[in-house]
């Protein structure tokens, strides 16, 4: 894709947005989510064909990221507001449903929309992110179990830390995360240290571009974006884990709409077996795993992906060109 849509700027839920959009007005919503460290852009790939295909394509920068409003406090950033500005979106645009289409954090926001606010959600895709049964602890012990206390989400806590570790290297900080992703039988052997993020970017020096997985031309469109918005918004994302597994307590984790779940073999972060929990949870699901990529999934194998979602889509929600 040579061309990415310009921006619009649209108010919901006392924010407003910097939004892509791309399709036929008419076609099948589609809302596409990102997530950490991410914004709109990496939706790239995506875009156009599924714009091509009929589809109504709108992509946000989220709350706190990119072009969008970033509010500072982290109360702005609880599972409930995330969700309110996604439906406030789809309210200012005229459309009573979408599906949902997440990744990351923006897998976890969908997942969530389709418990909290299922009348709005038509079906859900979730990229690397599977949707999890509430646990019986906050999910801070969970992380402190998997990665010690410099687990990358435990340090997030730490309000300034993290900040202060990534601002004023963007450049570095993108070549860093985009790193080429070990193989899917390497993975176990690397935890702990895999996941002490901070700790291990205040010892980065850089990296050969054949171990980047996202070109130096796009990463200049992160790093920019960065410079401008901080990594205040995003990081308080975080800060809201145990909050919001406080609030979705007794809340009914069973999902009747049509799912998709595409995994990627080699993501550390978001392993395929977290979807074991999924035909538990969802009545209508179906699952692909994408073999040798890691969590950069959009970027590793965007043409596989499209695929994917294009099969599903066609099938299950038809775009109505």
């Amino acid at each position: 894709m040579t061309d990415f849509p310009a921006p619009t700027r649209i108010e919901t839920n006392g924010v407003t947005l910097s939004v892509h959009l791309a399709g036929p007005e008419t076609g099948q919503p589609l809302l596409l989510a990102h997530g950490w460290p991410e914004i709109a852009y990496s939706w790239k790939n995506q875009i156009e064909p599924l714009a091509n295909a009929g589809y109504r394509v709108i992509v946000p920068d989220l709350r706190g990221f990119g072009a969008s409003d970033c509010p500072t406090d982290v109360d702005s950033y609880t599972m409930d507001t995330m969700v309110s500005d996604l439906t406030g979106l789809l309210d200012a645009l005229g459309h009573e449903t979408a599906v949902f289409v997440g990744h990351d954090w923006g897998g976890i926001i969908v997942w969530h929309a389709a418990m909290l606010a299922k009348e709005r959600v038509a079906g859900v895709i979730g990229v690397n992110t599977p949707h999890l049964p509430r646990g019986s602890e906050p999910p801070s012990a969970a992380f402190m179990a998997m990665g010690g206390p410099d687990h990358y989400i435990l340090r997030f806590q730490e309000q300034g830390y993290a900040e202060g570790v990534f601002t004023g290297r963007e450049d570095d900080f993108f070549a860093f995360m985009f790193g080429r992703p070990p193989t899917a039988d390497e993975l176990d052997g690397l935890y702990p240290g895999i996941t002490h993020i901070p700790k291990l970017f205040e010892e980065f020096t850089g990296r050969s571009e054949d171990r980047i997985v996202v070109g130096p031309e796009d990463r200049k469109v992160y790093a920019e974006a960065y410079r401008q918005s901080g990594f205040a918004g995003g990081i308080n994302l975080y800060r809201n884990f145990d909050r919001n597994w406080e609030r979705m307590g007794g809340v009914d984790h069973r999902l009747t709409m049509p799912c998709l779940m595409v995994s990627a073999d080699a993501d550390f972060m978001l392993p395929p077996k977290l979807a074991a929990w999924m035909p538990a949870l969802c009545r209508d699901v179906e699952f692909n795993t994408l073999e040798g990529c890691g969590h950069w999934t959009m970027w590793e194998q965007p043409d596989m992906l499209n695929v994917i979602m294009l099969e599903w889509l066609t099938r299950r929600f038809p775009a109505r060109k």
